[in-house]
C-alpha cells in the first residue's frame, strides 16, 4: 500500500530541505570561523596613513572608552582620528577631548561639529561626509578610512590587523562584526542570534568571494582605500541609506574597472561594543529601525520573509509536536531532523558568546520575536515612523512615494 504524503508531512519534508541547503551548501556560513586575528599581521615595508572617522550624537556614557582605545592603537604607520559631533546635547566632543588631553595626545584627535543635517540625508551618513570633508582639507589625505562607532572599543593591534588584511589580500574595503555586549537576559537570548542570522543573510566567505555579488559590512568597524570610496562617488552617492555599511560594502564591490580589488567581512574578538542594550525595548528598537528597508519596503517581500521563517524555523518544533499528538512517525522523524540541523548549525555563534549549547534549542523561540521586529519596522515604516533612531525618522512611505 502507498504511504500517505498528508500536508505535515509535505511542510516537515519542506523544512528538512532547507536546512540541508542551509547546512551543506550555503557557503559554510553557520562555522563563525572567518577570524580577522586568526593569524598574527603581516608586517609592511610601508604601513599608509590611515584617518580614522567617529561619528557620534549623545555619547557621553560611552566615547571615552571607545576614544581611548583608537588613541592606543600600536598602529606603526601615522593615524589620526576625527571625532564628527552630530548636535550631541550631553558634551560628547569635550568628553573625547578631555580623553586625549589625560594622555597627552591632542595632537591625534581631531572634534568638528557637524553642520545642521540637510534634507535626503541620514543622520550617520551626514556626520561622515563632514569627517571626510575635513579630511580632504588636508594637505596629504589618508590612503585608508577607518570608520567605527563612538560605542565600540578596540584592541591596540586592530587597525594594524585591519591594514594588514587589506594590503596583504589586495582588498579595497575589510570589515568585522565586533562582538556584541551580551550580558543581560534578552542580550543572551536575542544577541548571538543577531550574529547568526547576519551570517545567514550575508555568508562571509561569498562576501570575499570576487566571483560573487554578495557584499556586506558591519558599520562598527570598516576600513576602506580612500580612492576606493571617492571612486564610487562617497557617502553623498548613499546619503539616504539606512543600511550605510551593506550599501557601501555593495557599491565597492561591484565598483567597475581594473583598479577594482574586493572586500572581506569577518569576525573579532579584539574589537567589542561597550554599550550594553537597556533591555528588550533597544535590541527592538535596533532591529526594527532597518528590518524593512532591507526588505526594499515591499509588502511582498514581508510576507515571504514571515512566511519562510515559519517555514523555516517554526515548522520543525511545532511539526514534531504534531507528528508525534497524529502519530505521524515518518513527519515526526524529518522534523526533529531538521530541528537537530538547526540547531547544530547555531552553537558556533552561541559558543563565541560562552554561552551554553542548550540555548540553540530555543532558535524556533527567537525567530518568533524576529519575525515580531520585522512586522513592527514595517508598521513604523507606514506610519511614518521608519528608521526611528534618536529623536529622528529617517524613512516614511512619503518618503519613497513623494507628495501628493
Amino acid at each position: 500500500m502507498a504511504a500517505v504524503v498528508t500536508p505535515l508531512l509535505l511542510l516537515t519534508a519542506l523544512s528538512l530541505c532547507i536546512w540541508i541547503y542551509l547546512v551543506f551548501f550555503h557557503a559554510g556560513f553557520w562555522h563563525a570561523d572567518v577570524e580577522l586575528g586568526d593569524q598574527p599581521p603581516r608586517r609592511l615595508e610601508t604601513w599608509p596613513a590611515v584617518a580614522v572617522l567617529v561619528p557620534a550624537r549623545d555619547e557621553a556614557e560611552v566615547v571615552a572608552g571607545s576614544i581611548a582605545s583608537l588613541l592606543a592603537q600600536t598602529y606603526p604607520g601615522d593615524h589620526r582620528v576625527i571625532l564628527i559631533d552630530d548636535h550631541s546635547s550631553d558634551g560628547t566632543a569635550e568628553i573625547a577631548k578631555a580623553e586625549a588631553a589625560a594622555r597627552g595626545m591632542t595632537d591625534r584627535l581631531t572634534a568638528i561639529a557637524a553642520r545642521d543635517l540637510p534634507p535626503g540625508w541620514s543622520g550617520k551618513l551626514w556626520a561622515l561626509n563632514e569627517g571626510l570633508r575635513e579630511l580632504e582639507r588636508a594637505p596629504n589625505p589618508a590612503a585608508y578610512i577607518w570608520l567605527t562607532d563612538a560605542d565600540i572599543a578596540h584592541g591596540p593591534e586592530v587597525l594594524t590587523q585591519l591594514v594588514a588584511k587589506a594590503e596583504g589580500d589586495g582588498r579595497d574595503l575589510v570589515s568585522v562584526m565586533v562582538q556584541l555586549h551580551c550580558g543581560s537576559f534578552w542580550e543572551r537570548f536575542l544577541i548571538p542570534p543577531f550574529v547568526y542570522f547576519f551570517q545567514k543573510l550575508y555568508p562571509f566567505p561569498a562576501v570575499a568571494d570576487r566571483k560573487r555579488r554578495t557584499a556586506a559590512a558591519a558599520g562598527g568597524c570598516i576600513l576602506v582605500r580612500r580612492e576606493a570610496l571617492l571612486a564610487v562617488g562617497g557617502f553623498a552617492a548613499m546619503r539616504d541609506a539606512l543600511i550605510d555599511d551593506c550599501t557601501l560594502a555593495a557599491s565597492v564591490k561591484r565598483r567597475q574597472g581594473g583598479a577594482a580589488k574586493g572586500i572581506w567581512l569577518g569576525l573579532t574578538r579584539d574589537s567589542r561594543s561597550i554599550r550594553p542594550y537597556k533591555g528588550l525595548g533597544e535590541i527592538w528598537d535596533m532591529v526594527a529601525r532597518c528590518a524593512y528597508t532591507q526588505l526594499h519596503h515591499s509588502p511582498w517581500l514581508l510576507l515571504g520573509t514571515l512566511a519562510g521563517m515559519c517555514l523555516t524555523y517554526l515548522v520543525p518544533p511545532l511539526g514534531l509536536l504534531a507528528a508525534l499528538a497524529q502519530g505521524e512517525l515518518a513527519a515526526g522523524f524529518l522534523a526533529l531532523a531538521a530541528w537537530a540541523l538547526m540547531t547544530a548549525s547555531a552553537l558556533p555563534t552561541y559558543r563565541r558568546y560562552g554561552l551554553a549549547d542548550w540555548r540553540a534549542l530555543a532558535l524556533p523561540l527567537v525567530a518568533v520575536f524576529y519575525n515580531a521586529m520585522t512586522l513592527t519596522s514595517a508598521l513604523r515604516y507606514w506610519r511614518g515612523e521608519g528608521g526611528r533612531w534618536k529623536g529622528r525618522h529617517q524613512a516614511s512611505l512619503e518618503q519613497d512615494v513623494g507628495p501628493g
